[in-house]
């Protein structure tokens, strides 16, 4: 069944229903934000590897909560 992978009129149908399904007008937005991920998810990274220090393995709803703003915690407030 995929023997040969992917050929190219396989990324041609694949282009086209990604089209079809979410528009021509929303596709360059798409595009920039996910370039836009990208390049963070790259910098962090580096810093990452720059510092000596490990992603953290512990799901983000396990870890820690987040500390509330500098501007909250003057206030008396929380934020959410």
């Amino acid at each position: 069944m995929l023997r040969n992978g992917l050929e190219p009129w396989h990324l041609l149908i694949v282009a086209i229903v990604i089209i079809v399904l979410f528009g021509s007008k929303k596709l360059p937005d798409t595009a920039r934000a996910l370039g836009k991920s990208m390049r963070i998810l790259k910098s962090e990274t580096s810093a990452m590897k720059h510092d000596g220090t490990a992603p953290s393995t512990v799901p983000r709803s396990e870890s820690a909560p987040e500390a509330a703003s500098p501007r909250a915690v003057d206030e008396g407030t929380t934020t959410r």
